[in-house]
């Protein structure tokens, strides 16, 4: 039985990634690639990479558990090196792929372009910018929104 992806296994390739190409990853930057994941695997392959909810919050989408485990990095590159998850490879595949679209942006690029996106705006609908708030985005909101951009590249 394949073990099943979990955000925090997730979040693990990427920092192991990080740590492996000399590279560093903020707790910001971590949560957005987290979220692309999701988004992306909705788009693709029409269900969730993980069951764990990600919220939108003032900075762009995050996920709870992971802003808790490395809050204490602060802005500042995240240090520990986490074990290798076991991950079914169709799941590394896509993390890959996602590494190699969105790894070279910053963590500041990466939320301004959340910002502009539906599922992140549409889950804030009525917020003030400076508003905290802890409302899921919807994962339909996510599939539709990232098939649209599928389709609209072929």
């Amino acid at each position: 039985m394949e073990k099943a992806v979990t955000a925090g296994s997730v979040a693990d390739f990427f920092i192991r990634f990080a740590h492996q190409h000399g590279d560093c990853i903020t707790n910001k930057k971590l949560q957005k690639l987290v979220y692309y994941a999701q988004a992306w695997h909705l788009a693709l392959y029409d269900k969730p990479l993980f069951t764990d909810r990600i919220e939108a919050w003032i900075f762009g989408p995050v996920q709870p558990d992971l802003y808790r485990r490395f809050r204490k990095y602060g802005a500042d590159p995240i240090s520990e090196q986490p074990p290798k998850p076991e991950l079914p490879s169709r799941a590394e595949k896509h993390l890959k792929d996602v590494i190699g679209a969105f790894w070279n942006f910053t963590a500041w690029e990466l939320e301004r372009m959340v910002h502009e996106e539906d599922p992140w705006r549409k889950a804030r609908n009525g917020l003030a910018p400076d508003t905290a708030s802890q409302r899921e985005i919807n994962l339909e909101d996510m599939k539709i929104f990232y098939k649209q951009r599928l389709s609209a590249k072929e």
